[in-house]
C-alpha cells in the first residue's frame, strides 16, 4: 500500500505544484477585487466538481461496487456494469450542465449573496457558464480513473490531472502576453477550464482503460439506482473541504477581496491535503474494501493504522510549517502584478487560521474510508453537513469582528466538528483498529513535527521581507529543506522509519489484484 500511496502522492504533488504556478499567475493577472472575486467564486464550483468527481472522491463509491460485481459475477459482468456507469454518468452530467446553466444566477446568489446588487454577480454568472463544459467532461474521466484505480493501476490516474493545470497555465501566459483587460481575461480563462477537462478525457480514452467499460448503455435500472443512492452521499462527503470553503465564501462575498484572499490561502492548504487526501481515497478504499469483505480484522487494522501514521506524519509538519512561514510563502508565490502587499498580509493571516484545520481535514480523509468500505456513505455525509453548518454560523459571528481571518477560523472549526463526529460514530459502531506499532510511532511523529516547527520558528525572521525576490526564494527554500531534513532525521533517530524501509516500500511491487 505504501508504494501505491507514494505513486498517487507524487502525481498529486506535481499537480499541486503546477496549481501553485497557475494560481500565482491568476493573482498576477486578475489581482483582487470585483473581477477576481467573480472569477474565483465561479471557480469554486469547478473545484467542488473536481472533488466530487475526478480527484478521487468517486472512488469511494465506484471501486467497492465494481469489485463486488467482478468478484461475484466475473469480468464480463463488471465490464457491462462499468459501461452502463460510464454512459449513464455522462448523460446525467450533460443534462445537469444544461439545468445548471439556466439556473446559474440563482446558484451564484446562493453561494455569494454579497454580490447581489453589483456587477460582480453578472461577472460571476458569465464566468461560471463558460466553465460548465468541464462538468460534462469530468463524468467519463471519473469513471475511467476509478476503473484503473480498482485494478491497482495508479500512475495514469495520478498524473492525468496535470493536464488541467498545464492547459490553464498556457492560457494565462497567453493572456498576459496579450495585455488584455481583466474582465476579458477572466472570460477567456473560464473558457479554458472546459478545454482542460477535454484534454484529460482524451488522454484517458487513448489508453486501453476505455475497454474496461463495454458495452456503453444508458440505464437507470435497479442496480444503477442503488449505486447512485450510495454514491451521491459519499461523493458529497468526500468534498468536505470544498463545501467548507463555499460556506466561508457565502459570508466573505459581502467583503471586497475577501473571497480572493480566502481562495489563495486555501490553495496552500490543498497541497498537503491533496497529497494525503487523494491518495487515501485512491489507495486506502480498495485496501479496506478487500479487508472488510474478507473479514480479516488484522488486515483492516493494519490498513487503518498505516493510514493514520501517514496522515499524521504528513499533515502535522505541514500545518506547523504553513503557520510559521505563512507570510513569506504568500509573498513569494502571489505578490506579483495586480496582487499587492496588503493582499499578501490579509491572505497570510487567513492561511494561518485555515492551517489549524488541516489536521482535521486529513483525519477525515483517514477515517472516512472505514465507513465507505462498509457501504456506509451517510455517516460521512452527515458529518460534512454538520461541519458546514458550524462553519456558516461561526463565520457570521467571527467574520463580522475579524473579517477574512475570522471566516478562516470558522472553516477550521467546521473541519474539526466533522472530524470529531466521524471519530465518535466510528468508535461507537465498529471501533477503529490502531495496532501496537502505530501506538508506538504516533507520539514520536508528533514530537518530531513540533521539533521541526520550532526550528522553522527560530529561523523565520532571518530574511527581511523587503529583500530581493531571489534572496527570499533561496532563503525560503533553504528553510523548508532544512525543516524536512531535520524532520526526516528525527523520525529515523526516534525509530519511526528508516531510509532503508522507505526505499524498500518504493521497490516492493503493488500487490496484484487476483481478479485483474
Amino acid at each position: 500500500m505504501i508504494r501505491s500511496f507514494l505513486t498517487v502522492s507524487t502525481g498529486t504533488l506535481a499537480s499541486r505544484l503546477l496549481g501553485f504556478a497557475r494560481d500565482s499567475l491568476i493573482a498576477a493577472l486578475l489581482g483582487t477585487g470585483a473581477v477576481a472575486d467573480a472569477f474565483l467564486a465561479a471557480f469554486q464550483l469547478v473545484n467542488v466538481v473536481r472533488r466530487l468527481l475526478s480527484e478521487g472522491a468517486l472512488n469511494a463509491a465506484l471501486i467497492p461496487a465494481w469489485l463486488r460485481v467482478r468478484d461475484r459475477d466475473g469480468e464480463v459482468a463488471a465490464a457491462a456494469f462499468a459501461g452502463r456507469m460510464l454512459a449513464t454518468v455522462s448523460a446525467a452530467l450533460i443534462g445537469i450542465s444544461i439545468a445548471v446553466a439556466l439556473s446559474m444566477p440563482l446558484i451564484i446568489t446562493i453561494i455569494a449573496p454579497g454580490f447581489l446588487g453589483s456587477g460582480t454577480l453578472d461577472l460571476a454568472v458569465q464566468n461560471a457558464r463558460l466553465m460548465l463544459p468541464y462538468l460534462a467532461f469530468a463524468g467519463p474521466v471519473t469513471v475511467l480513473m476509478g476503473l484503473l484505480n480498482a485494478q491497482g493501476r495508479f500512475a495514469l490516474t495520478a498524473f492525468s490531472p496535470l493536464l488541467f493545470n498545464v492547459a490553464l497555465i498556457a492560457a494565462i501566459a497567453t493572456l498576459m502576453l496579450w495585455h488584455t483587460d481583466a474582465t476579458f481575461a477572466a472570460w477567456m480563462l473560464a473558457a479554458a477550464v472546459g478545454v482542460a477537462g477535454l484534454l484529460q478525457l482524451l488522454m484517458l480514452l487513448s489508453q486501453r482503460s476505455a475497454r474496461l467499460a463495454a458495452p456503453l448503455r444508458v440505464s437507470f435500472d435497479e442496480q444503477m439506482r442503488g449505486f447512485f443512492a450510495k454514491a451521491i452521499p459519499g461523493m458529497i462527503a468526500s468534498s468536505g473541504p470544498q463545501w467548507l470553503m463555499i460556506a466561508g465564501a457565502i459570508i466573505a462575498s459581502a467583503t471586497p477581496s475577501a473571497v480572493s484572499w480566502l481562495y489563495f490561502a486555501n490553495r496552500l492548504i490543498e497541497l498537503p491535503l491533496g497529497i494525503v487526501g487523494v491518495a487515501m481515497g485512491t489507495v486506502l478504499v480498495p485496501e479496506l474494501t478487500r479487508a472488510v469483505a474478507s473479514g480479516d480484522r488484522d488486515a483492516v487494522g493494519q490498513a487503518e493504522s498505516r493510514a493514520l501514521e501517514l496522515a499524521t506524519g504528513l499533515a502535522l509538519p505541514a500545518t506547523l510549517g504553513l503557520i510559521v512561514l505563512a507570510e513569506p510563502i504568500v509573498r513569494l508565490l502571489f505578490e506579483h502584478g495586480a496582487f499587492g502587499a496588503n493582499d499578501s498580509t490579509a491572505t497570510a493571516r487567513a492561511l494561518m487560521w485555515l492551517a489549524l484545520g488541516l489536521p482535521a481535514h486529513v483525519l477525515i480523509k483517514a477515517l472516512s474510508p472505514a465507513f465507505y468500505a462498509r457501504s456506509d456513505t451517510m455517516t460521512p455525509l452527515l458529518a460534512t453537513a454538520k461541519g458546514f453548518a458550524v462553519a456558516v454560523v461561526l463565520a457570521v459571528l467571527l467574520g463580522h469582528y475579524f473579517g477574512a481571518s475570522g471566516i478562516a477560523a470558522s472553516i477550521a472549526a467546521g473541519a474539526w466538528s466533522s472530524a470529531f463526529s466521524l471519530l465518535r460514530k466510528g468508535t461507537g459502531e465498529f471501533g477503529f483498529s490502531v495496532d501496537a506499532a502505530a501506538r508506538k510511532r504516533l507520539p514520536r511523529i508528533v514530537l518530531a513535527a513540533f521539533a521541526m516547527g520550532a526550528l522553522l520558528w527560530l529561523s523565520a525572521g532571518l530574511v527581511p521581507s523587503e529583500a530581493h525576490g531571489l534572496i527570499r526564494f533561496i532563503a525560503l527554500g533553504l528553510q523548508i529543506a532544512a525543516g524536512i531534513s531535520v524532520y526526516g532525521v528525527l523520525l529515523q533517530i526516534l525509530g519511526v522509519a528508516s531510509w532503508r524501509e522507505a526505499a524498500g516500500a518504493l521497490k516492493r511491487p503493488v500487490r496484484p489484484d487476483p481478479g485483474a
